[in-house]
């Protein structure tokens, strides 16, 4: 097994680590990376670092949709022929961003973020960022998978013991791989487990008729079973290899679980929109320093902290309201 690092432009990650898993039939890639003229050229020369030419590559399994994870899989495949395997609540995100234009997703986002109580400047900023083809939502749209990944099967990699384990909560179809081979065991993470970072948790895509969902609830059970699964050795997308994944889920659930104490004592104080919210979290750098970007996805985590305190009962949305505002329970 190999890793491959492959830059995000301008991002403080900086890299996403593409795994290279060498089988009988050939290699077989988890993650492809960003995709850009520099990204094709580093994932190339990792390939041939590795004994392989990019053709060569036999599969590529995705652990979720993200552009720094799927970007290069149509590059990839349309090279070699390879299949891309992704869970099917992944490969839906696609399906879906895929066939909604853009400006469809970007207005249907705008009446859910004003009912939320987001100020117009931001709305405003939201609608030119969903403008910009540079980094919209359309770098989201990226190769449809022919191969679907099914929690607990094999993920197909010829010769290899590698096992699929669906853990939804950063996006409602990520996946881990369980490599299950000697001398020790080990986990491809993807985003869902990394060392020192909280992965964003935000609400899933939702159809109006459909349960509401709770990625945060799904996230947290999700490291539950990692933990029971303990591996020895923890392979992330992001950052550095780790052991001990028992300590770290601890100290995952430890964070969100002082957190959703946190917000839940503030909506004892008063009732909150969920843009009043987001300012009232703690986050790596004050509210006031935080650009576009950085406070929407704020606000998407934000409202999936306030989707679990309403799942457990600790508090209700009074949708009367306009804005939406939440009350403690």
């Amino acid at each position: 097994m190999w890793s491959i690092p492959v830059p995000i432009p301008d991002n403080p990650l900086r890299y996403t680590l593409v795994y290279l898993l060498e089988s009988d039939r050939g290699p077989v890639l988890v993650d492809t990376g960003w995709d850009d003229p520099t990204g094709r050229e580093l994932l190339r020369a990792g390939v041939a670092e590795a004994g392989f030419a990019l053709e060569d590559v036999h599969g590529v399994l995705i652990t979720h949709h993200h552009p720094d994870h799927h970007g290069l899989s149509a590059h990839v495949q349309a090279n070699s022929g390879a299949w891309v395997g992704m869970h099917a609540a992944e490969a839906a995100v696609v399906r879906a961003v895929r066939e909604i234009p853009a400006e469809q997703w970007i207005d249907r986002m705008t009446r859910s973020m004003r009912a939320a109580g987001l100020p117009e400047e931001h709305l405003a900023a939201m609608r030119a960022w969903g403008d910009d083809s540079e980094s919209g939502p359309a770098t989201l749209g990226a190769v449809v998978p022919d191969r679907e990944l099914v929690h607990g099967e094999s993920a197909g990699v010829p010769g290899r013991a590698v096992r699929v384990m669906w853990t939804p909560g950063h996006t409602p179809g990520h996946v881990c791989l369980f490599l299950d081979e000697k001398p020790r065991t080990r986990l491809l993470s993807g985003d869902h487990l990394l060392p020192t970072i909280s992965p964003v948790v935000s609400l899933y895509p939702e159809n109006p008729q459909d349960e509401p969902t709770d990625p945060l609830g799904d996230f947290l059970d999700s490291l539950e079973r990692i933990a029971a699964l303990a591996p020895e050795e923890i392979l992330p997308a992001h950052q550095y290899r780790f052991t001990d994944a028992p300590r770290r889920v601890q100290e995952l659930l430890d964070h969100h679980a002082a957190r959703l104490a946190d917000l839940h004592s503030q909506l004892r104080g008063q009732p909150m929109t969920l843009w009043e919210a987001a300012q009232g979290m703690h986050w790596n750098r004050p509210w006031s320093e935080l650009g576009f970007l950085a406070r929407h996805l704020a606000v998407s985590e934000a409202a999936a902290h306030l989707r679990r305190l309403v799942k457990t009962g600790m508090a209700e949305a009074v949708t009367d309201d306009d804005p939406v505002r939440y009350h403690a329970r």
